[in-house]
């Protein structure tokens, strides 16, 4: 699971859903590190490996840098090259081998070290990758990834939690022993799948500054997950009372009122979370499930067809409508909202597959 995760949150950062950042270098201890030396200005001699690089004819590319390792000498920066063009293809083995070639050419060249690093790390290698990202984390636009932003994820997965925290601290610009700081790094293991040290960290963040924003949400969606509902339910009504405009947490904290059968008070919040955001179809998912189950079928068919106007490719949306239509007694209707569900349900999971 760990591992699925973690792939998922490279296809994000891979696909451009978060930002780049670019950083000073530092250390583990947080004291700068060297600064390599810029990427030299394109060579010529590579242009039309580069043209076939930006159609994304990888293979041509490697074919056409291949060739130039006959020339005597072979021309300046070819390991370098062949290292970026095996990275963009996705074969990270042989970057590797290529860019610490090129290492041995060009041993301050930062973007040959950048990559390396996450050459390694993309090869399922984090532990030998760190002390290459270490060593420069600004961002170099051939990488199409934040190295930064690698770096703690290497450190998390290696179990070096709190130079994982300094790393992500240092992303978002906050101190290290802050309580952003143990926030932000809860965000992020929780993302990873190390559940048990976000809650650890999560605990930190509210224990130095318990009116810190998000920060019992995410103790609180952390508590929702495996199904602790007390605990869910104080962290997220303490939420509440920080910041009562969180559409967010209201919903999750209608979430947790229903798992304990508290339907009218789930429903106030829901209202309340509909007001400060009508553009999320949860609350309305879960609003047509509450009203469902106080007997107000109308009202709930209103609620979820709201829904599927925001979704219509949500499957639970179409199922919970088939059960209020069958509560009014709309047998056909009911009976195509459940089969249009199953449907949905069945494409979605073989997606997964």
């Amino acid at each position: 699971m760990k591992v699925r995760l973690a792939v998922l949150v490279l296809i994000a950062v891979f696909s451009g859903f978060l930002p780049s950042l670019v950083v000073q270098a530092q250390t583990p201890d947080g004291s700068p590190a060297a600064q390599p030396t810029a990427p030299a200005a394109p060579d010529p001699t590579y242009d039309s490996a580069h043209k076939l690089l930006q159609q994304g004819k990888y293979d041509e590319a490697i074919s056409a840098l291949t060739a130039l390792q006959s020339q005597t000498p072979p021309p300046k920066g070819l390991d370098h090259e062949l290292g970026v063009a095996y990275y963009k293809k996705g074969d990270y083995p042989k970057a590797v081998r290529s860019l610490q070639a090129a290492q041995k050419e060009e041993p301050s060249d930062g973007e040959i070290i950048q990559l390396t690093g996450l050459s390694l790390y993309l090869a399922g290698k984090p532990a030998d990758a760190i002390p290459y990202l270490e060593r420069v984390q600004t961002w170099y636009p051939r990488a199409n990834v934040d190295a930064a932003y690698i770096l703690g994820v290497a450190y998390v997965q290696t179990k070096k939690y709190a130079e994982g925290r300094t790393a992500f601290a240092r992303m978002f610009g906050v101190p290290p022993d802050s309580a952003a700081a143990y926030l932000f790094a809860a965000r992020m293991l929780l993302r990873l799948d190390f559940g048990p040290i976000a809650e650890e960290y999560g605990l930190k963040a509210v224990a130095i500054d318990p009116k810190l924003p998000l920060a019992h949400q995410l103790l609180g969606e952390l508590y929702l997950y495996q199904s602790k509902i007390p605990e869910a339910v104080a962290q997220l009504e303490q939420e509440v009372a920080v910041n009562p405009a969180n559409p967010v947490a209201l919903y999750k904290l209608a979430d947790a009122y229903t798992r304990i059968q508290k339907f009218d008070e789930a429903e106030k919040l829901l209202q309340r979370s509909i007001w400060l955001d009508a553009t999320s179809t949860g609350p309305y998912i879960l609003m047509g499930k509450v009203l469902e189950k106080k007997g107000e079928a109308v009202l709930a068919v209103r609620a979820l067809q709201r829904a599927i106007n925001m979704d219509p490719n949500n499957s639970i949306s179409h199922h919970l409508l088939g059960q209020a239509y069958r509560d009014l007694g709309r047998s056909e209707d009911a009976e195509r909202e459940l089969k249009l569900a199953e449907q949905l349900q069945s494409r979605d999971v073989s997606r997964q597959q």
